[in-house]
């Protein structure tokens, strides 16, 4: 079982416009609404492709009520903890050529009780889980102190831990010694504190990482693939995708299939790459079932060159 951690979740709702214009009155084509929040959606990507799991979220108000239907809906496994404020909304406006704009409330404040409430029923949860994997960003409330001593509490007690954030909460999963580290460009090249332009440039990056105490490194691309890099080395994958229709979930994805698979070496990147273009080619933050999956696609690069330029989504 995958204990997934999302502090911050959402409802998503998706809109599928022609084009987005400022100022102007725009007709969607078509809508989703889903529960949101990265580790849910980690928890979405395996319940779908049979992998038990259970997500923990702290909601709140009416559409922290609406969270838990939707999830109750999908037949997600979950641990709801009430808070006192209001589980926040996010749209995603998706246009057709892939395109998406996202607008993401900042969520509710949790306080130290709350977030106490939060943190002893992952700790609780733990015991019973293959990985705890805390996922998203933190929401206001909670210090980096408090985040830290959470994640410590969870690698000190034997949990395999993962972690996919950003800033100091996905520096404090690395001082911690977290077993997984997912970083996607933008957050790694902000732990790293460097441009990324160049395959080598993000293999470097990892590496600090795992210097500074992470066990693998996952690093997601996105049009340029994924590089993990571990005991055994260092991989690079790509996963083309033809008609891409929304990159919300993606990295959530990839996340899940890659722990699906044992999270270790080129089948695990394959699994984690071909979920990663799945969610890519779906609407809104539908995520990938098994026939939605295309391994064939896949390009593992066991010897990558360091010199290759990195593409832009």
């Amino acid at each position: 079982m995958i204990l997934t951690v999302t502090l911050n979740p959402s409802v998503d709702r998706a809109l599928d416009v022609d084009a987005l214009i400022r100022g102007e009155v725009i007709r969607a084509a078509d809508s989703h609404i889903d529960p949101g929040g990265k580790g849910v959606n980690v928890s979405r990507a395996l319940l779908a492709n049979g992998v038990s799991s259970t997500a923990v979220v702290p909601a709140g108000g009416a559409e922290g009520d609406q969270l838990v239907d939707l999830l109750k809906g999908e037949g997600v496994d979950m641990l709801a903890v009430p808070i006192a404020g209001r589980t926040r909304s996010n749209i995603t406006l998706a246009e057709p050529d892939g395109t998406v704009t996202k607008v993401n409330e900042a969520g509710p404040t949790l306080s130290d009780a709350e977030f106490s409430q939060v943190s002893e029923a992952v700790l609780a949860a733990a015991g019973s889980a293959d990985w705890v994997v805390i996922c998203g960003s933190l929401p206001p409330g909670p210090t980096i102190a408090a985040f830290t001593d959470l994640c410590e509490r969870l690698v000190k007690s034997g949990s395999r831990l993962a972690v996919d954030s950003s800033g100091p909460a996905l520096l404090a999963g690395v001082a911690a010694g977290a077993a997984l580290i997912k970083p996607n460009r933008e957050e790694l090249a902000e732990a790293a504190g460097t441009d990324l332009a160049t395959l080598g440039d993000v293999i470097r990056a990892c590496e600090r990482l795992r210097e500074a105490g992470a066990g693998t490194v996952l690093a997601s691309l996105g049009a340029a693939g994924a590089v993990l890099v571990d005991d055994a080395g260092v991989l690079a994958g790509v996963s083309p995708v033809s008609v891409p229709r929304s990159t919300v979930g993606a990295g959530d994805a990839l996340l899940a299939g890659f722990l699906a698979a044992g999270a270790r070496g080129e089948a695990a990147l394959v699994e984690g790459l071909a979920w990663g273009a799945a969610a890519v080619s779906l609407p809104g933050s539908r995520m990938p079932g098994p026939h939605d999956l295309d391994r064939t696609r896949i390009r593992i690069d066991p010897d990558p060159d360091p010199g290759r330029p990195l593409r832009r989504d």
